[in-house]
Parts: C-alpha cells; structure tokens; sequence
C-alpha cells in the first residue's frame, strides 16, 4: 500500500530539497506586513466591541446554523443582510457564501456549459481556474490586463464566453484596466465577472462601483476576509442569476451555511467602514510612505499589495528571513509558484503601519538588494 504513495514522499521531499515545502505554523509576532487586514478591521477594538455587544444582545447569533441554507441553514438575518449589500452596492441581488474560494467554484462551475468558453486572465485567482475544471466549459487564457490580446481571443469565438477578471490582482498588486475591459467585452458580446476580493474596502465598494459598472458585468465577487477583517463573501447579480445559483449550483446547494454571528458581522463591517472613511485615507498615506521610498515595483501607486520582484528563490529566502530577523512580517512567493525569474517578496500595507516601519523595512530591503 505504501508503496502506491512513493510518489506523494517523492514530490513532499522535492519541496523540502528546494526549500519551498508548504507547513503550518503558530501566528508569528512582529509587524504586520503580510496579512490582508488593509484596514486594520481584524483588530480593531471599536469593531469589536460592536460585535461583543451585538451577541451579549442576542446569544442566538452564535448558535450553528445546522444544514444547507435550502434545508435548516436559512435565517431571517441572512436575508437581511444579502438585501443590505444588494442595496448598497447597487445591485438587484447578493447571494452570501462562506468563503469567496467557495463562491468563485459556485459562479465558474455553474453558469457556463460545456459549449461556453470561459476567457481568464493569466493571473486569475487560483479558484476560478478550479472552477473552470469542473464546470466542462472550455477555457481560454489572455495575457495580464492585456487589452489587445483579450480582444485577440474574444475575436475567435464564435460560442457564448464569459471573461474573468480581478479588479485588483493578488499577486502583482496591479489594477485591472476595468472600463477598457468592458468596451470589449459588450463589443463582443461576452459576459464578464469581477473578483473585488483585494479591492473591496481599498477603494470603496471595489472598482465596478467606483466606476458605477454595475450593469455592465454579469456578476461582482466581493469577499469580506480581507479589508472587512472577516469572513464570507457575496457574487451580487441580478435576480436571475441568483435563483439560477440556488437551483443549480452544487457548491451553494451542498454547503453548510455559517451561523449568523457570520452574517450579522458582514453587516457591521459595512456600517463600520461607512462611519469610518478614514481608514482607507490613512491606508493610502502608507501607501504613499512606502512609494516615496523608491523601491521598485510592478504594483500600483495606490495599491495596499505591493510586489518587490528578487529572481533567485534562494536570494528571496534569504531576504525573508533577514525580515524576520527584525520582526517584519512578509510573504515570500518562490517559483513555480510564480513563474521562475519572477520569484517576489509580497508586501501587503495596512493603515495601522507606522511611517518608521514602512521606512525600517524599506531600509532593511535596500541594504539587501
């Protein structure tokens, strides 16, 4: 039996020869510069004392939700809060998920059949190409917010195609010619969805609400892990397409729902964020603080993720753990992970940094390279 996994041990050992094996580890301590906590939502005191007070009120809140929401999982507060960002963001409809991982393999492994083609960008969340698998369409890559070779590909179709898309990418940090995407998208007839993931709370609502496009895109992915400090996420679309998730979409119909305390947390962040525009102020001045210093950087200027390229994993590692060191908390991201010469270290700015620890790790990163 062993025998049949050698294969398991072998790729496991060939990680740890190249030194990029995977493990779990404890919370470290030190600054904060490589969670997706961009304003500071996570642990924010007041925020939390909203919430505390919100289950001292109703302890119900923390009661499990039991089942799928199309048997025991469905709650009057769910409701309420899917028809609160529906209304806020501007849309007809927003259908919750646990997770926005969860809620891209609903919305890729559901709408397109296998006589669509789904065109990704290259540098598309690791979800969507997972989704794509499952959803028997076929799919179709084009270069990195490259809007020529978009309309290269779209120009060969001849089927129904769907584009997908980050406002904001994870990974470069870099943002989406969005309005440009659009233009091409309707000139051929091709329906697109946003992943507002990183941009959610950044810059408002996210770019399709920035650049008022609701009704130019089939479906916005917002997800409420990052700069809401929570968890969860909504695909907000229009009534169709929500009841066409509920009937037919396995990852929502096959998934426990959350408890409420869930939900109701989702709702607060929105009020706590519109009370609280400051913090998405403050987090550009990091920003800024952290551009001035003249690294180099494939990331936008407003931009919370901000990429440093080191093309050597083992120069990479090292950097990192120089970092570590002196308490900075960063995440190095080594090939094949990205492709090799490209390997980085991701910083990730929140609006709680200091001015003199966006310049100590500066510093540190210009002594090294």
């Amino acid at each position: 039996m062993l025998n049949q996994f050698l294969h398991f041990q072998e790729a496991l050992e060939k990680r740890k020869e190249h030194g990029t094996l995977r493990v779990l580890k404890p919370q470290q301590k030190g600054t904060d510069f490589y969670s997706n906590d961009y304003l500071g939502l996570a642990r924010n005191t007041d925020f939390q004392n909203i919430l505390l007070k919100n289950v001292l009120e109703n302890p119900n809140l923390l009661k499990g939700s039991t089942g799928s929401r199309l048997i025991s999982g469905n709650s009057t507060i769910i409701h309420e809060t899917e028809e609160y960002i529906a209304k806020e963001q501007g849309y007809e409809s927003a259908l919750l998920f646990p997770s926005g991982y969860n809620a891209n393999l609903a919305l890729f492994s559901t709408l397109p059949t296998r006589h669509d083609t789904i065109i990704v960008d290259e540098m598309i969340h690791r979800s969507v190409h997972d989704a794509c698998k499952i959803s028997n369409a076929k799919k179709l890559k084009f270069k990195h917010n490259n809007i020529e070779d978009l309309e290269q590909v779209l120009r060969k179709q001849t089927g129904l195609c769907y584009v997908a898309i980050e406002s904001l990418y994870s990974m470069d940090g870099d943002i989406a010619p969005i309005n440009e995407i659009v233009e091409i998208t309707e000139k051929y007839n091709a329906h697109l969805i946003v992943d507002e993931a990183h941009a959610f709370g950044v810059f408002g609502y996210g770019l399709v609400s920035e650049f008022q496009l609701q009704n130019k895109v089939l479906a916005t992915v917002t997800t409420y892990g990052k700069a809401l400090g929570s968890h969860g996420a909504a695909v907000l679309a229009n009534d169709m397409i929500k009841s066409y998730l509920i009937n037919f979409s396995s990852p929502f119909i096959y998934t426990t729902s959350a408890h409420d305390f869930l939900w109701n947390s989702i709702r607060e962040g929105y009020q706590f964020l519109n009370e609280n525009n400051g913090l998405p102020n403050k987090l550009q001045e990091n920003i800024k603080t952290f551009r001035d210093q003249n690294l180099s950087s494939p990331s936008s200027e407003k931009s919370p993720i901000q990429a440093i390229i080191i093309p050597d994993n083992h120069q990479l590692r090292s950097l990192k753990e120089t970092l570590s060191e002196n308490k900075f908390l960063t995440y190095a991201v080594f090939s094949p992970t990205v492709k090799e010469g490209t390997e980085r270290l991701r910083i990730c700015l929140h609006s709680f940094n200091t001015e003199q620890e966006i310049i100590g790790l500066t510093k540190i990163i210009k002594d090294f390279i």
